[in-house]
This record gives structure tokens, sequence and C-alpha cells, in this order.
């Protein structure tokens, strides 16, 4: 493919202040979904596929730094500036849970059976919130982290945790039960994004101006690429693992092939850098979110046909109406009867 001629993105407006955080759910009997993160306090959800909006979740009172969804996209879960991290029903839009921590919660992620939500921020420490008995005390993993908690993700079936620190290099790994570290995985930079592999074979991590694939088990360093621009986020492709995409501060998303690091496809089009870029479930596309307030979905394979716009976001923060939701299905059945 032509790495010049790249397929124009699905624009989803409706952020009003920088994004910051994405996360695809898995493929679910309706679908998959897209959340984002923002600095506006408001975390919204999105068809993955369209981009189409569909609510917001509105509550918190300060940047929400990170966001997840659960296995069935049932629930969302927030990570905020205001000091909270908070459970949503990903129906309704109503909020479950508000979980108080001592300072920014920086970072959350459901474990894979749905029923723990891990936390970390600027109080250094990991916390796991049992969603059966929220109102229980969190359970603390001891001496968590040399500094600020960036990014958190489960993995081994929710026996390991992982995390890495704002202010220093590599990532550590917990076993759940004992809460000590069993492994780091050294970088020189802080590591900004780690992504555990669909398949749980892989760990991607993006530090400074590289991006790193790691043995999910035995923790070796499988391959290591250099970057052209400091990179923020990567993310690999999640069903054929041959693919990975990096954005960061030169405001551009690249394509690169996992097994040679050669540059597949360079998309262009956000006016300030890129935070955050994930694979959607299954491959087909890949979604960035920026400085500049928007979410762009872009099609892995360019198809043919010119891509249209996605629908623009609410014109103001709120969730949509019964009639709407309503408006919504008919006129997805009317597509797919046309179809």
């Amino acid at each position: 493919m032509d790495k010049k001629k790249v397929a124009v993105p699905l624009v989803c407006h409706g952020h009003s202040r920088p994004v910051v955080d994405l996360f695809y759910s898995p493929i679910t009997p309706d679908g998959f979904f897209l959340i984002s993160a923002s600095k506006d306090s408001t975390p919204m959800l999105r068809n993955g596929e369209t981009g189409d909006w569909i609510g917001t979740f509105e509550g918190h009172k300060g940047a929400v730094w990170s966001c997840c969804l659960d296995t069935n996209a049932l629930r969302a879960a927030s990570a905020s500036a205001d000091f909270t991290a908070k459970i949503w029903d990903a129906l309704t839009g109503d909020e479950l849970h508000s979980f108080d921590h001592k300072h920014i919660v920086r970072a959350c992620s459901f474990s894979e059976d749905t029923h723990l939500l891990l936390t970390g921020g600027f109080e250094k420490i990991l916390r796991i919130f049992d969603l059966n008995r929220p109102d229980a005390t969190p359970r603390e993993v001891e001496k968590s982290s040399p500094g600020s908690v960036r990014t958190v993700a489960w993995l081994h079936s929710d026996q390991t945790i992982l995390s890495s620190c704002s202010d220093s290099g590599g990532v550590r790994l917990w076993d759940v039960r004992s809460g000590k570290i069993v492994h780091t995985l050294e970088t020189k930079s802080s590591v900004t994004s780690a992504e555990v592999s669909k398949d749980g074979h892989y760990i991607t991590t993006a530090d400074g101006s590289s991006v790193k694939f790691w043995d999910a088990n035995h923790f070796g360093l499988v391959k290591s690429y250099d970057m052209p621009c400091t990179v923020e986020s990567a993310s690999l492709e999640p069903k054929f693992g041959n693919k990975f995409i990096a954005g960061g501060e030169d405001m551009w998303i690249r394509l690169f092939d996992f097994n040679t690091g050669e540059e597949i496809a360079i998309c262009k089009g956000h006016h300030g850098p890129v935070h955050s870029v994930r694979f959607s479930p299954g491959g087909e596309s890949y979604a960035s979110g920026s400085e500049d307030g928007t979410v762009r979905i872009w099609q892995t394979q360019p198809p043919t046909p010119t891509p249209t716009t996605a629908l623009n976001g609410p014109s103001k923060h709120s969730s949509p109406s019964p009639l709407e939701v309503v408006a919504s299905k008919l006129e997805d059945l009317h597509v797919a009867n046309k179809d």
C-alpha cells in the first residue's frame, strides 16, 4: 500500500478539550463500542464501527484521564482529577459507584471477570475494588509504585497486574495473590502506554521514542523499534498480530509491519499531539485521540468508496432520550435492510 494514499478518517466531534485515553470493548452481541476520556470531564461512548455518539457520562468535576469498558460493555469506568474513580451503567449512563481517593486518579482497568476494578494515580498506590462489595475497603498493593501511576492493566486471567509510572522507567508486574513484584520490564524512559494483546501473548509499550513488544508470559523483550518522534501510545493489531500503530507529538498516526518495523502508512489529520491510539477488536480499524479534542477512526485497509464523516457529537452533554434511541435503532434497521 502506498503510504501516501491514506483514506479520510471518520471524525468524531463532541469533546471540548483534549482526548487523552481511548478504549474499545470486545465484540458483543450488539457490536463493539469505543469510550473516550477527555480533560473536559465527560467520558463519551460511541459505536465502535461508525463512531456515532451514543451517550455521555456526566458527574466528574475534573479532567478524566482514563476510561474502560467491562468485558460485556455493560459498565464503564473512569479515573479523574477530581480524586475519584467512577463506575457507570453503560446502557443508561447512570452513575453506579464512586470510589474516593486522596489524589488524582490517573488509570483504571476492569478485571477480565468484571468483578474487580484496578486504579492508580498520584498517590503511588494500586487499589483493587471489589465491585460485588463496593462499600468494602479496597485492597491496596503494598509499596505499589516508586512514582505516580500512569497505566494499569490485568493479565494472566486476573492473576497478575501491571503498572507504569509517569516519573520513572519500566513496567512492574505484580502477583495479585502475594502483592509482590514478580518482574520489571526495563525501559529507559517512562512508559506512557501499556497494552496486553487480545491473545495474552504480548505486552505493547510506548516509552520515549520507542515501541517495544514483550513476551507476556516469560517477560523477555521480543521486538523494539525506534520511532521518528516521541510517541505517547501504541497498539498491536489484535486479529493477526502483524501490524501495529503508534501516535505521538508530531500529530500523525503511523502504521507499521510488526515483523520488520517497516512503515506501511501515515495518517495525517489531527491538529495536535496524539495522546492515545487503539485498534478495534477485529483489527479492521483503529482510533486516535488528540490534543485537538477529536477522536478519529481510520480503516486499516482503506476502502475504495469515499468514507463518510461520523455524526457529530452532541450539541450539549446529555444522554440520548428514549426517542433518540428508538430513532437510532430504526435507522440501523433501515440501513441493514437496504444492504
